[in-house]
């Protein structure tokens, strides 16, 4: 196997840091993908953790990118990697590299070797070399990472802005640790905290209505259900802070997935790099 990646735009490096962090808020943990038109990075411990499923395309971010799989017909590489060691890394070179290479290699053990030129206020070139630990996922466990089915989901909106969500959500963590998170037809979303001596509820409106399909994407909903009936289900507040406070990316667009008091998904969409993340949710 072989993978070889290099970029001399500094834009580039940033966004990849971006990316990484928000994958390292998330999870300690997780699998990067490398296949020829793609790169992951993926989570599917949906009990704990909750799935993520991040999508980037290596165009946007490297001028020049190899890879050689497993074998012709498995033209993959799975890795499992720590994000954060990942970030580390490439920090060194985010605000001032002239040129940033990673490699798949074989040291005492497999690694990603990340290769940072950066210019000296002298103008000469120092070159910084950081070699990340990975474990090579064999091709029998490859089933586990396959992208998470879509399922049809009782509503869809897009969501207010992050900033706004976090700002209620740090306040609503100091009346409980659980919130119903459920919007309706009529394009509102209502953040709930229900305990023994209180319920708080806050409510965003004219919010767009939107149909995601089998494949993810989100379209103007069109089917008109019960406008008025929220669906919802319950999160732990911690999560859902994690989930808002952990995004460094900026997308233009997230799309809020509920069914009844079973899942909530969200999809984050910016041109880059799509990502997915199925929060887990409480037994009613």
């Amino acid at each position: 196997m072989k993978f070889r990646a290099k970029t001399e735009e500094i834009g580039n490096i940033e966004q990849l840091v971006r990316v990484c962090s928000s994958i390292s808020k998330m999870t300690q943990l997780c699998v990067l993908r490398i296949s020829e038109e793609h790169m992951f990075f993926i989570l599917n411990d949906k009990v704990v953790h909750g799935g993520v499923w991040c999508q980037m395309n290596p165009k946007n971010f490297f001028e020049e990118y190899q890879m050689e799989g497993l074998a012709e017909d498995s033209n993959e590489i799975y890795l499992e990697v720590t994000p954060e060691d990942i970030v580390q890394a490439i920090k060194t070179g985010q605000y001032s590299a002239r040129t940033l290479k990673i490699k798949l290699t074989k040291k005492s053990s497999p690694c990603l070797t990340f290769e940072i030129d950066l210019t000296s206020h002298s103008g000469r070139t120092q070159t910084f070399i950081h070699d990340v630990p990975v474990n090579v996922i064999p091709k029998r466990l490859w089933d586990d990472y396959k992208e998470p089915l879509v399922p049809q989901f009782d509503i869809s909106v897009a969501m207010p802005p992050l900033k706004s969500l976090k700002t209620v959500t740090e306040r609503l963590k100091n009346l409980g640790s659980y919130m119903e998170l459920s919007a309706s037809h009529s394009g509102e979303m209502r953040m709930r905290v229900e305990t023994q001596q209180v319920t708080v509820s806050v409510n965003f409106k004219d919010l767009e209505v939107v149909h995601v399909d089998n494949n993810g994407s989100a379209q103007t909903q069109s089917q008109d259900r019960v406008r008025g009936r929220f669906y919802g289900a319950k999160v732990d507040i911690k999560n859902l802070l994690m989930f808002l406070s952990g995004h460094l990316v900026n997308p233009s667009r997230i799309i809020c997935n509920i069914v009844e008091n079973s899942a909530i998904h969200f999809f984050l969409i910016q041109e880059d790099v799509s990502i997915q993340y199925c929060m887990p949710v409480m037994n009613q």
